[in-house]
């Protein structure tokens, strides 16, 4: 394949964008070699702008579940674009929208919606500190809960410690009130529970690691969290950003049917367009303003795009839950050849998977949390993208991320994946 159109653009971009994109995981810069310029998506294809095409497995990070240009979806953004883009006011689209996805996720009565993931984390924590009137909180390292200062904390010299900043601008007054537990490790966050008795707000996760790579939590683990926060009187927040209505109806809390207090959405609830929300019982969204004292707003909270494009795909999967099991029988199906591919060539690897989420690691031992995904090799891997690359595969630019499978995939496109595979050998570093 040729990238000649790529790499002008790139050029071109990295004179008025920072690196040259606008969101850092896009600049293949842990795999090398310059970012791929796409023109356009349908079904589970993408064309770039060299006139080159890929089967897609990210999806646009998570939200294209039924494939790309889904029907029902362009429709509806059109018909909306048509009667106004914005309007900064209420909209009969915002109640019904708020009604289908509560009538989806019997644990929550109200949600709030904002435009991103990140806002959406971020206004959960503040609200679980407005109603529990404690200051810190539990995150694990390597759940990623978008750029908000409060979750750019990573461990100190152990798992049990304040955290310090992870990024400049990140203050330390504000990484004290972050507290790092290890994913998979219950005691972990008990140690934390005992040390800060009291002081402890919320524990946030993802309850399926996508950002570490498709990282599933083990038997009983989600269960001692929800124990735990119960008898302290602590917020369990589930960010289901990646995992809502992507895993069932209800998400990772109705897959693993753990209750959380709050969960917050995002990326499919917005049909591919930039969305967030967050959602509880309504006791402690009530707390919210305009009827509390925790204050969140923004202008373009449930606009009529992403409204109406978030309504269309969750009606159609409300209407289709069957979808959910051919989308684990496909991970399914694909984990398993994969590492078929792997074994026969005698490459250590571990393919983790639940539904339609997968990531595939070259080590030897079992991926469970954030240190052993960092025993990757991840030279590996850089030979591994290129490879699936230049096959007309399109692979996250990252050993730290999930894979995301869609409804569109095919089985052609499946036994296309494998052979690429088959014809990859890594070459001795």
């Amino acid at each position: 394949m040729k990238y000649e159109r790529s790499s002008q653009l790139f050029d071109e971009a990295q004179k008025f964008i920072p690196g040259g994109v606008n969101s850092p995981v896009r600049a293949f810069k842990s795999v090398g070699g310059h970012p791929i310029y796409l023109k356009s998506a349908s079904g589970s294809y993408l064309y770039d702008e060299d006139g080159n095409n890929y089967i897609d497995f990210i999806n646009s990070w998570g939200p294209q579940i039924l494939g790309h240009a889904f029907p029902a979806v362009i429709d509806s953004i059109k018909a909306a674009a048509d009667r106004g883009t914005s309007f900064g006011a209420p909209t009969e689209l915002e109640t019904s929208i708020a009604e289908l996805i509560t009538k989806m996720v019997p644990e929550i009565d109200q949600i709030r919606m904002v435009n991103s993931g990140t806002e959406a984390c971020m206004s959960a924590i503040r609200l679980a500190r407005g109603y529990t009137g404690a200051d810190k909180i539990i995150k694990f390292t390597g759940c990623y809960h978008g750029h908000s200062d409060a979750f750019l904390i990573a461990a100190g010299s152990g798992a049990i410690t304040f955290g310090s900043p992870d990024s400049l601008g990140v203050t330390k007054n504000t990484a004290k009130d972050t507290l790092i537990a290890t994913f998979n490790d219950l005691a972990s966050v008990k140690t934390l529970f005992e040390r800060f008795t009291g002081q402890i707000a919320s524990v946030i996760i993802e309850p399926v690691a996508g950002n570490m790579g498709c990282i599933p939590p083990e038997k009983g683990f989600l269960e001692g969290l929800r124990k735990l926060c119960s008898e302290q009187n602590a917020l369990l927040i589930f960010d289901e950003v990646m995992t809502g209505f992507r895993l069932s109806k209800g998400g990772a809390a109705e897959l693993y049917n753990v209750t959380p207090d709050i969960t917050c959405f995002g990326k499919i609830i917005g049909g591919g367009l930039p969305v967030g929300a967050f959602a509880a019982k309504k006791e402690i969204m009530q707390h919210l303003a305009p009827t509390g004292a925790v204050y969140q707003a923004g202008t373009l909270s449930g606009n009529p795009l992403a409204m109406s494009a978030g309504y269309a795909i969750l009606n159609a999967l409300d209407k289709n839950p069957q979808v959910y099991g051919k989308l684990q029988e496909r991970g399914s199906s694909l984990a398993s050849e994969l590492s078929e591919v792997f074994k026969r060539k005698s490459i250590g690897h571990q393919i983790n998977q639940v539904g339609s989420m997968l990531s595939v690691h070259f080590c030897e031992n079992p991926v469970r949390d954030f240190e052993s995904a960092k025993k990757g090799d991840n030279e590996v891997f850089k030979q591994f993208f290129h490879h699936m690359l230049h096959s007309g595969i399109y692979l996250p630019p990252s050993a730290y991320e999930s894979w995301f499978l869609c409804t569109t995939l095919t089985d052609e496109d499946q036994a296309k994946t494998v052979e690429a595979a088959k014809a990859f050998q890594p070459v001795n570093l």
